[in-house]
């Protein structure tokens, strides 16, 4: 694809109908997690098509940044919705969600209706120690940004005994992290500032459709008639299913229980997909019993191998839980874990798009750097130590299936082990590992018999 103009003229209009094609295209690729997908998007919006300014760019990936939920989905919602209004928006962000929603649906039934067969097998027991590799590399990821002076140190070791040994629910953990920067922002600001993003640089590419000193449009003046249209919308579209769950279904039911779960992981996802893993994991796993820890696993491994944000694992999550629940009957399984899977994404996304479409105006009113993200500072902290204890967990799963009074599995440790290595000293890519580790995995089982 070619850049819309040279170097130093502006670029021609884009309309509508070709930014779909666009955000389609970005959904169906966008693999990686939050850095390959922004970087993705900062190489083909500010780079090649300079749709976007780069500090225009970065503006809104601060305040995407302190927002919970996926931040790359909520800067293409952002980016859209300045583009072309609210459509825009929402058909930014819906197109960034929508293949991998398709996507996880057909591999959960295929993972869940043939996951006993032996190819299916073979490959997830490679698949698994390499997922506890990769939570292993996030956790270096996260702290190695996160973790510059010895009060966050700090934050993240009590967060790790927190969750480890005191056993505290994780939303307990953000919100007393979020306390601690509060309170340590004004007493200490230098300890809790936050750090750079996800490596855009700070060059300029020439001129943008939307550029340093392009004036806000009319559609992302802030007016408080159109912030409470926008919160009042937002609240409708959840509480209508909700209520429709609730009187229908009743309370007790899985999918009224499933909307109420993810609406409220959805608003704990500060400092990514990894930070509310554990949450999910609590709740899905131990609480409401809808999958399995091993399930769990190969539900990450099957988020890391698909575009899209790596939340989309709660789709597996919704699947694996309508499906195994039988909630529509034992004749219509699939129906079951499908509508499961569209609810959770529902119920988990919907957040982010008010969030966009109301604080907009407010981020554009203004181009300086956002304020009052010391609270976000220790909560990333936080998550190393929460991150932590999410490996220790998968590893715990992978290396003793029977618990510790089994045998510790060698050949997972080994592929483990070659996995850890590969992510973090020869630097290759989530996909390249775990496609290596998934054949490693089929020749073990084979050889094994």
């Amino acid at each position: 694809m070619k850049p819309a103009s040279t170097p130093n003229s502006r670029p021609t209009p884009v309309t509508l109908r070709a930014a779909v094609g666009f955000w389609l295209w970005l959904g169906c690729l966008s693999f990686g997690g939050p850095a390959g997908q922004i970087a993705l998007m900062h190489q083909e919006l500010v780079e090649r098509r300079r749709w976007i300014s780069e500090r225009r760019f970065l503006h809104a990936l601060n305040y995407c940044m302190v927002l919970p939920g996926p931040e790359a989905q909520q800067l293409a919602t952002y980016i859209g919705w300045l583009m072309h209004r609210t459509a825009g928006g929402l058909i930014a962000g819906g197109l960034f969600v929508l293949p991998s929603l398709v996507l996880l649906t057909v591999l959960s039934w295929v993972y869940i209706a043939f996951g006993e067969q032996p190819l299916v097998a073979g490959l997830f027991y490679g698949i698994k120690p390499a997922v506890t590799a990769i939570v292993v590399q996030a956790a270096h990821r996260i702290g190695s940004r996160a973790l510059k002076n010895a009060t966050l140190w700090a934050v993240a070791a009590a967060a790790f005994v927190a969750i480890f040994a005191l056993h505290l629910p994780f939303p307990v953990i953000v919100l007393a992290a979020a306390l601690v920067g509060a309170v340590g922002g004004h007493l200490a600001p230098d300890t809790f500032r936050t750090g750079g993003g996800h490596g855009a640089s700070n060059t300029s590419t020439g001129p943008a459709l939307i550029d340093d000193d392009t004036p806000t449009p009319e559609h992302a003046r802030f007016r408080w008639s159109r912030l409470a249209w926008v919160l009042g919308v937002g609240l409708l579209l959840w509480t209508l299913p909700m209520a429709w769950l609730t009187t229908t279904l009743g309370w007790e039911h899985t999918l009224t229980r499933m909307g109420w779960f993810f609406t409220k992981a959805a608003l704990l996802t500060f400092g990514g997909a990894y930070a509310v893993l554990p949450y999910v994991w609590q709740g899905a796993v131990e609480t409401f019993a809808w999958l399995t820890p091993t399930q769990m696993i190969d539900g990450l491994a099957l988020g890391e191998t698909t575009p899209g944000p790596l939340i989309m694992v709660v789709a597996f999550v919704g699947f694996v839980g309508g499906y195994v629940k039988a909630l529509f009957g034992p004749e219509q399984l699939f129906l079951a874990g499908a509508a499961a899977a569209t609810l959770v994404t529902w119920f988990t996304f919907l957040p982010s798009f008010v969030f966009i479409l109301a604080g907009g105006p407010l981020v554009e009113s203004t181009h300086q750097n956002l304020k009052f993200t010391a609270p976000l500072t220790a909560i990333t902290a936080a998550v190393v130590g929460v991150v932590l204890n999410l490996a220790l967990f998968f590893g715990y799963h992978v290396l003793w299936p029977s618990g510790f009074g089994g045998r510790f599995d060698v050949v997972s440790a080994v592929i483990a082990v070659g996995a850890a290595v590969a992510l973090l000293r020869y630097k290759r890519s989530v996909v390249q590992v775990i496609a290596a580790c998934a054949v490693l995995g089929l020749i073990a089982r084979s050889v094994a018999g």
